[in-house]
């Protein structure tokens, strides 16, 4: 007789760009189809769709407000009584954390993206969500919270109270194909940021530094968001217009990575940053600032990179890779594909999920 099948929901409210998105479809996609039973439930219109998910089974709800998915989204989870459900965004956790009230032989699982309490110094949500909104507690109203690092994991613990035996650290996949690029010899440096353009982001502050920057360099931002305008009026201040190359999106990051000398990030504070992970995997180092999250997991000082605490230090760690450093690619890459290739983190989740079935 063949074993049961464990039934996961994996629920996002779009497929549209981001990291919680990627790792959301990747999970739906990958996990072993003998063991579990997978399917994305997408509160959004499928036109709204950045990811190939043809390899996933997927529902759309066709909704654009979190409150008016909340009775189909229980009645779905009512008629087919899902073992797990996984959420990765705070309001769509929030309307688990209710659920489970009613639903008690089902798991509710989240999956935390950042530390929050910093990032919220720095983003203030926009999301109103009625009733859920006054949620404020909801974390202990779930059964498991994955965090994607260490730093996270405390956080959770000490500043919600959630018990550390609910508490799962697993690091985001490398999902990307990552081929190593040959070593560069570029006259004038390149230099590359991939990210969300919004304060924490710290794309300010990795300016002010270039303009300390005795070299001749070239810097290419990809990302969009809510300082564009802050940002192009920075850079024309600084008179760096024909010095930085701006692209809103591509689909082709990879290759832009790799005709880069030092991929430079200047976050206030983190998740498990994938572009920094992505850098790395194709060879290119990265010179970052201390910042609560995941990038000190991702960082191994003077292997992949340089961690510095200020500016100061930060413009010296510059110098040095670009000029100093003689970096190996294929030891750049090597330093994560040992420790995050998508079979290791789906080998990962996949226990989890199964320890979390047998124990209902």
């Amino acid at each position: 007789m063949n074993e049961k099948k464990i039934k996961i929901c994996f629920v996002l409210p779009a497929l549209n760009a981001g990291g919680a998105q990627r790792i959301m479809s990747f999970l739906s996609q990958n996990m072993s189809k003998d063991k579990f039973d997978c399917t994305l439930l997408v509160i959004a219109k499928a036109e709204s769709t950045d990811f190939d998910v043809s390899h996933a089974k997927v529902h759309y709800f066709d909704k654009d407000r979190l409150l008016l998915v909340a009775r189909p989204l229980f009645l779905y989870f009512l008629k087919h009584k899902p073992d797990i459900v996984m959420g990765s965004i705070g309001h769509v956790n929030k309307l688990h954390a209710l659920y489970s009230f009613f639903l008690r032989k089902t798991t509710f699982i989240a999956r935390e993206a950042s530390i929050n309490s910093i990032m919220s110094q720095y983003n203030r949500s926009t999301h109103v969500t009625g009733f859920v909104w006054l949620f404020k507690n909801y974390r202990k109203f779930l059964n498991q919270i994955v965090c994607q690092s260490e730093q996270m994991a405390t956080y959770m613990h000490e500043d919600h109270g959630i018990p550390k035996e609910r508490i799962h650290i697993i690091n985001n996949p490398l999902t990307v194909e990552a081929k190593v690029k040959t070593p560069l010899n570029n006259d004038v440096k390149q230099l590359i940021t991939v990210g969300r353009l919004s304060p924490e982001k710290g794309h300010e502050r990795i300016l002010n530094i270039l303009s300390k920057l005795n070299t001749d360099w070239h810097y290419t931002i990809i990302g969009e968001g809510n300082q564009y305008e802050i940002l192009m009026e920075q850079i024309k201040t600084l008179h760096f217009e024909d010095k930085v190359t701006y692209i809103k999106y591509t689909s082709h990051v990879s290759e832009y990575l790799s005709k880069s000398d030092v991929f430079i990030q200047g976050s206030y504070v983190e998740g498990f940053p994938n572009a920094v992970m992505e850098s790395c995997a194709v060879g290119t180092p990265v010179v970052a600032f201390v910042a609560p999250g995941g990038t000190k997991e991702i960082i191994q000082n003077g292997i992949n990179g340089f961690i510095a605490n200020d500016e100061e230090e930060y413009l010296n760690y510059l110098n040095e890779a670009l000029y100093k450093k003689q970096w190996n690619p294929e030891i750049v890459s090597k330093s994560i594909t040992d420790k995050f290739d998508k079979k290791i983190i789906l080998s990962k989740y996949e226990d989890l999920f199964s320890d979390i079935a047998q124990s209902n």
